[in-house]
């Protein structure tokens, strides 16, 4: 599996004519073949993909070269269109179809060369942290997070080398940290949402999730810049974000949040990272200790907004019954969303705004934050309940409520591993940056991944495949 296991060597080795890319598709699709009827990461797979493959190595013979991921090959989750695969959303309720057009993230891997698998399971309209019935590739029995779910179990089982992904809550970062792969979401605006089936509009993040920081660095690259189809795309210079990611974090100030990310964790995750923070300081990093006390009303806030955009897309859908169909968890909170009162929604921006106002505060004082990613590791498929810090609560709260913060302050974040609870399941780190500041973010990350590479460590039904 070796020459699927990391996009940026894989990259390199296909432009020097090492590799093939149909080789690359034909051991990929093998081993799809051999796992995923276990892992269920795949929707479907992309008919064209080994003609794909073999257009790109045509053109490569030729000497020409597409871009940064020719011959690469890349999975898609099932929320992004697609001109040449179905696209479900994770739905089969009725009255909801979608065209067959490229959304504007795929149009940029196309054209940067990139062959698409196939598309990645979601949890019903990128709604839920679980993304039934994909599993989680360090324990069968064990959900992979969401609602990429499918893409970080198929990037962590070794069925992708890269992925993306859509976050509105944490969507990115939870599987991510989940799956032990690294999950980038970045700004705001920073990615086009063109083509991505909405959920909510202000919230809605596009990016990335990879084997490596280095890797995420090399599809923002791809990914980033201004589309006018968008309404939330940001006019913004695009740096190469792999130019700095070797620049270490001597220097930096890390900021560390001890209320709200602190103290209702599991026990083995507060290590763990707090382990990190240690290793970054021994590092050159300056560790740099606040507060954000309105964090504390921060869930419902995001609730709010959530609950009544979702409502406000699926309105047809509930005036025509179509919900009656949707799994049950998902029809529950689109129908709660209309009760969410204009006060109630106005409330929750104002909170929105205030949020943002205390982190640009914060960030007059650091360069970056790291926090924990999720408050718990992989819990079982319909476990009704999770413990952190002693307390009883739904795995939806506990798992959106370190990732939530910066969907509502738009702000870039990356989740990466930082080792493993005591039943080896993965731990993820998350790193937190200035507005349209992902270089830093990813700087930071990589300085991390160089000391530990908990990334190169793979889950054991990807290494039973290796062997």
């Amino acid at each position: 599996m070796s020459d699927v296991d990391d996009l940026t060597s894989l990259a390199a080795r296909i432009a020097h004519g090492d590799v093939s890319p149909v080789d690359v598709i034909d051991t990929l699709l093998a081993s799809i073949e051999a796992l995923d009827a276990d892992v269920l990461a795949y929707e479907c797979l992309n008919p064209r993909v080994r003609a794909d493959a073999e257009r790109c190595a045509e053109e490569i013979a030729r000497g020409e070269r597409r871009g940064p991921l020719h011959g690469v090959p890349i999975a898609v989750k099932d929320n992004y269109l697609t001109a040449d695969m179905p696209t479900t959303a994770g739905s089969r309720a009725p009255g909801y179809a979608f065209p067959n057009a490229d959304s504007a993230a795929v149009a940029r891997l196309r054209a940067a060369g990139a062959v698409l698998i196939g598309k990645t399971r979601t949890h019903e309209f990128a709604w839920g942290t679980e993304t039934p019935p994909t599993c989680n590739p360090w324990d069968l029995s064990r959900i992979p997070g969401g609602s990429s779910g499918g893409s970080g179990a198929a990037l962590a089982a070794g069925l992708a080398c890269g992925a993306l992904g859509s976050d509105t809550g944490g969507s990115i970062r939870i599987p991510a940290s989940l799956c032990g792969v690294v999950g980038l979401k970045p700004t705001f605006g920073r990615v086009s949402r063109a083509g991505i089936v909405p959920h909510s509009w202000s919230l809605d993040h596009a990016g990335p999730l990879t084997l490596s920081v280095r890797d995420a660095a090399l599809m923002l690259n791809v990914l980033a810049g201004f589309d006018a189809r968008d309404a939330g795309s940001a006019d913004m210079p695009v740096p190469d974000f792999t130019a700095q990611l070797d620049a270490g974090v001597a220097g930096l100030r890390i900021g560390v949040c001890r209320n709200h990310f602190s103290g209702a964790n599991e026990v083995d995750v507060e290590a763990r990272v707090e382990q990190a923070i240690a290793d970054l300081a021994a590092l050159g990093a300056q560790i740099v200790d606040f507060d954000v006390p309105n964090l504390q009303y921060g869930l419902g806030a995001i609730y709010a907004i959530e609950l009544a955009s979702s409502s406000a897309y699926h309105d047809r859908g509930l005036q025509q019954g179509a919900t009656a169909t949707m799994n049950d968890d998902v029809r529950t909170l689109i129908e709660i969303g209309r009760m969410v009162t204009a006060a109630d929604y106005l409330k929750a921006e104002q909170l929105r705004t205030l949020l943002i106002e205390d982190f640009n505060a914060v960030f007059e004082r650091v360069d970056a934050i790291v926090t924990p990613t999720s408050p718990v590791t992989a819990w079982h498929r319909g476990q009704a309940s999770v413990i952190t810090g002693g307390l009883e609560e739904s795995p939806l709260a506990a798992s959106w409520r370190l990732t939530y913060p910066f969907n509502l302050t738009g702000l870039p974040a990356l989740s990466l591993p930082c080792g493993f609870d005591a039943r080896e399941l993965p731990v993820g780190l998350q790193v937190v940056g200035k507005p349209f500041d992902e270089a830093t973010v990813l700087r930071v990350a990589q300085a991390y991944e160089n000391v530990h590479r908990w990334h190169a460590m793979r889950a054991p039904i990807a290494r039973s495949i290796a062997q």
